[in-house]
């Protein structure tokens, strides 16, 4: 049977806000997967896909690298998309709210317009409110500051995006591609998703589920339920996370978990946790100015003393003398992405009091 190319009764309709300083890759990869389902070819014909460019004002918007944007129209009536999809700024102290674009986004969702988050436009959909008592997928490198920032959400950053419905939320980058592919299979077909990924010389598009890539660790581990567990603990890296909460979240059993973490590592989740949280609170004695008891209590333990003891079993030296070492010292010690499978302090000839 030939392959159905033919048009649908009505396009799949897009609106996008823009906020200043938006990242350009997940606007890019979501547009571009719209542009190349929207015609035979290559031609940007808006004829299966329809999409608009908005700014607060209708003014042209600056992205993150400088590139600007022109030809943004005002704010339009929601009830005109199928989707609304917000594109998050840079975050930092500087960083301006946008009330006009949050006051839309709340109309739309009075509209039952779905509304899309990605990259760090899943704030601004926090930030109207629009996202109580769900889930929303955030990248990983942003999952501390969401966590910090609004406390009561709760992020997913083991995943590409996340459908909740009339709430999308996507993690970013290469991400937002899939997630503009699984929006044109559900309204065009497949066979239109797969044909924009193909020219985007992307395989296959991913599912929502699909596993992100992390930092670092990951380059040493080969064990997908071990990764999987490993993203959820980087998630939670303020509190300890039971063993059996973890093998429901996995869908597996605790002697499951334990038996692909020794053969990975040869230690039990529960001290790979422990230590990871450790490595967590040695990055913020290098990186910020935060007390030892405040550090301690950010990594879920439960007072100074409990910090103190398990900091000097695996550095070798107590917290209250990190920022004692030397820059080279330090640099030696910490790993910008707090992470140091199968390393430790000792492996790193990091020298301890008595030795200086």
């Amino acid at each position: 049977m030939a392959p159905d190319f033919s048009s649908p009764d009505e396009p799949l309709s897009v609106g996008f806000v823009l906020l200043q300083r938006f990242t350009i890759l997940p606007f890019s990869a979501f547009v571009d997967c719209l542009r190349l389902s929207a015609d035979d070819g290559d031609r940007s014909q808006q004829i299966r896909c329809r999409w608009q460019f908005m700014s607060s004002g209708g003014q042209d918007v600056v992205s993150s690298s400088g590139a600007t944007i022109t030809g943004c129209g005002p704010l339009t009536a929601p009830e005109r998309f199928d989707y609304i999809v917000v594109i998050g700024g840079v975050l930092g102290a500087a960083e301006e709210e946008d009330q006009q674009a949050l006051d839309y986004l709340r109309l739309a969702a009075q509209c039952d317009v779905p509304l899309v988050g990605v990259c760090t436009g899943v704030f601004s959909l926090i930030k109207a409110g629009l996202m109580d008592g769900r889930r929303c997928c955030i990248s990983w490198y942003h999952h501390a500051d969401l966590v910090q920032r609004y406390p009561d959400i709760e992020p997913v950053a083991d995943q590409l995006f996340l459908d909740d419905g009339n709430r999308l939320t996507c993690a970013g980058g290469v991400a937002s591609a899939d997630l503009a592919a699984y929006l044109v299979e559900r309204h065009l077909g497949r066979l239109w998703a797969k044909k924009s990924l193909h020219i985007m010389l992307i395989d296959e598009p991913r599912p929502g589920q699909h596993p992100q890539p992390q930092p670092v660790v990951f380059s040493r581990v080969s064990d997908p339920l071990v990764r999987r567990a490993i993203s959820i603990f980087e998630q939670h890296l303020g509190e300890v996370v039971t063993i059996e909460r973890l093998a429901k979240r996995l869908h597996t059993s605790r002697r499951n978990i334990e038996r692909h973490f020794r053969e990975q590592f040869g230690v039990g989740p529960q001290k790979f946790a422990r230590d990871l949280r450790l490595h967590y609170g040695c990055w913020m004695l290098n990186y910020t100015k935060h007390s030892i008891t405040d550090i301690g209590e950010r990594c879920g333990f439960a007072d100074t003393a409990h910090f103190s003891r398990h900091f000097r079993e695996v550095f070798g030296i107590p917290p209250s003398e990190v920022r004692r070492l030397s820059e080279d010292q330090r640099a030696r010690l910490v790993d910008p992405f707090f992470l140091h499978v199968g390393q430790t302090s000792r492996a790193l000839e990091i020298a301890t009091p008595a030795q200086r």
